[in-house]
């Protein structure tokens, strides 16, 4: 239930203030080590072997190395009865802040006019 609550607060509070959010938001792999891997117990060599993925894959995702793919996705889905959705928007929203604050390139990007696009 603690884990159910949690994700839920997560995922309203990650999508409601994208463009005003001042903390970056939590990389899925520290959700998967705090809410999932410590609290059950469990090993990252038994997680590894339960989503039949290496253990250095699920070790780079919950050090912060490595993102979330959608493989994995659907793998952590399964084995802790969630959503896909849920792994890949926590990757998406820590992806867009890092973006978008990592660089500003992507503000010197043009608008295109819609009546161009149309025509």
């Amino acid at each position: 239930m603690f884990i159910l609550l949690t994700t839920l607060i997560i995922i309203n509070v990650g999508v409601l203030n994208m463009d005003s959010r001042k903390r970056k938001p939590a990389h899925p792999g520290r959700i998967l080590k705090n809410m999932y891997i410590k609290p059950l117990g469990i090993t990252v060599t038994k997680l590894a072997e339960t989503l039949g993925v290496s253990r250095k894959a699920v070790s780079s995702i919950i050090n912060e190395h490595k993102s979330v793919t959608s493989d994995m996705a659907l793998r952590l889905s399964m084995a802790f009865d969630t959503t896909p959705e849920f792994w890949s928007n926590l990757q998406n929203t820590h992806d867009l802040f890092c973006a978008r604050h990592d660089s500003i390139e992507w503000k010197s990007v043009p608008r295109i006019p819609m009546d161009q696009v149309m025509a």
